[in-house]
């Protein structure tokens, strides 16, 4: 039997497991305890704009400053592995080898996201299952709350920091948790192997990606489950409308207006415009391979992967595309689709993530295999800085940090 047989069989059998596991595994594994308040005394520092890189396979968070680029240091936010290891029933532990497998290795975050005041990191732990919440200054660890399933993926953070939304990927749902204790508080259906989750300019819904059973071949792409976009409303967790795609949805953005989503899907060198009002695709975009990229069989692509990154300028007229299997960054300008430039890395790079900066006119792309972020000019198409981070990078997200918090960081190794 070869080896992709065997993981697929492994996660057929466990599939159905993860999705019987008891609601209380999503309870809250440890005591909850409230970030330390601002010092009293005179005005606080303002805060700072930083970039968020989770450094998956590291198990830790680099802050990068998002004005100067400089690295100002990392959050362990797996000091508790061990522990959490050593807590694992013989089935979890189980599992926990077949997701890291399949994974590609360790994979200990997959998402983070900053508080509003700047001092609490909410995690999501990949290959953990869970989500946690440290403290800054310190790297105390708040809280920490199993999921649904065997794998914790995207999160969202809603704008006022209070919920934390989670894609529980083995158990085809999206999970919100109460930031002040890392309750779960609400929960609704996805699709099979849930994504991204997006909150919408004003806040109101959720929008889920899922992106199907990755671990099966392109052959039998019908039998990878619903691949769709999950609506939610973000008070009440109802869902309120789906769209079904044949290909599994990746990054996204979505206009401010709700009208038009840009998304990368399994399998395309490049990305759709699809009207969400209308409920139908309007253009693909095809984007050029590399000879290396095109010398890969489909199911050489990572994750099913041809292309995994997304982002719009401030100004809302550019894309940045982060072209994974073809070591590039596009810059496409709309409404015309047109493509400004590329940014070339050496191959093998791995361009796996994308954020627009604070300032609107910067895209922020990581350099998977290279535990590099590439700083891209969307007026120029040009790289402006190369930043170098921990052990695969993935996620990036933006936020501001408290000043006073920034001493709780480790220097970047």
């Amino acid at each position: 039997m070869s080896r992709l047989a065997r993981s697929t069989a492994a996660l057929a059998l466990l599939l159905p497991l993860a999705l019987a596991l008891p609601a209380a595994s999503a309870a809250p594994a440890a005591p909850a305890a409230s970030a330390p308040a601002a010092p009293a005394g005179g005005a606080a520092e303002p805060l700072r704009d930083v970039v968020l890189v989770g450094n998956s396979a590291d198990g830790t968070v680099s802050f990068l400053d998002a004005r100067t680029y400089r690295n100002l240091g990392t959050l362990d936010v797996a000091p508790d592995l061990e522990e959490v290891l050593a807590g694992m029933d013989v089935f979890r532990r189980a599992a926990y080898e077949v997701v890291r497998r399949e994974a590609g290795g360790d994979k200990f975050v997959d998402d983070a996201h900053l508080s509003p005041d700047g001092r609490t990191l909410y995690v999501s732990r990949g290959n953990l299952g869970d989500a946690a919440a440290f403290d800054v200054a310190t790297g105390r660890q708040l809280w920490r709350t199993h999921l649904a399933g065997l794998k914790a993926d995207h999160a969202a953070l809603s704008a006022d920091g209070r919920t934390f939304v989670v894609s529980a990927i083995t158990a085809a749902k999206a999970q919100a948790l109460d930031t002040a204790t890392g309750r779960v508080t609400g929960e609704f259906a996805t699709g099979t192997y849930p994504h991204e989750n997006v909150y919408s300019a004003d806040g109101s819904l959720v929008y889920n990606m899922s992106i199907g059973v990755t671990s099966l071949p392109k052959a039998l792409d019908s039998l990878k489950g619903a691949k769709q976009v999950t609506v939610a409303d973000a008070r009440t967790w109802k869902v309120l409308r789906t769209y079904t795609f044949d290909k599994g949805i990746r990054p996204a953005v979505i206009t401010p207006d709700g009208s038009t989503m840009y998304a990368q899907l399994s399998y395309l060198n490049g990305f759709v415009e699809y009207d969400l009002r209308a409920g139908r695709t309007l253009r693909t975009v095809e984007l050029p391979f590399s000879a290396a990229g095109a010398a890969l069989k489909p199911d050489d692509y990572p994750q099913n992967s041809a292309h995994h990154g997304m982002a719009m300028n401030g100004a809302q007229d550019k894309l940045c595309v982060a072209g994974t299997i073809d070591d590039y960054t596009a810059v496409v300008s709309r409404p015309g689709l047109t493509t400004d430039g590329f940014v070339h890395y050496p191959q093998g790079a791995l361009p796996y993530w994308s954020v627009t900066g604070q300032d609107g006119r910067h895209c922020w792309v990581t350099l998977s295999n290279r535990d590099e972020v590439s700083v891209v000019d969307y007026a120029t198409a040009r790289e402006v800085a190369r930043v170098k981070v921990g052990d695969f990078p993935q996620r990036e997200r933006t936020g501001r940090v408290a000043p006073e918090a920034l001493s709780g960081l480790t220097p970047q190794g």
